[in-house]
């Protein structure tokens, strides 16, 4: 599975959000950027991801997944 096709799954689910996705052999890092972020804990934000890509993982076709979640204040800041 393509990196853009992770993408686009999760921007299904989270329309609202900003998304980047890169990707080594079958293990996946998502990068999700948005406001409806914002008071959640690191699991919800989780939660949220992996729920549009359960059945990619049940399935082995993404084999390992890292998740950042941000705010867009939170995601300013991280970038310095």
């Amino acid at each position: 599975m393509e990196a853009h096709e992770v993408a686009e799954l999760v921007k299904k689910e989270l329309p609202d959000c900003d998304i980047e996705v890169r990707n080594d052999g079958n293990h996946y890092l998502v990068i999700a950027v948005g406001e409806r972020f914002d008071g959640l804990s690191p699991v919800k934000k989780q939660q949220l991801i992996y729920g549009a890509l359960n059945a990619q993982l049940a399935e082995g076709t993404i084999h390992a997944l890292t998740i950042k979640a941000y705010t867009p204040a939170q995601w300013a800041a991280q970038q310095g």
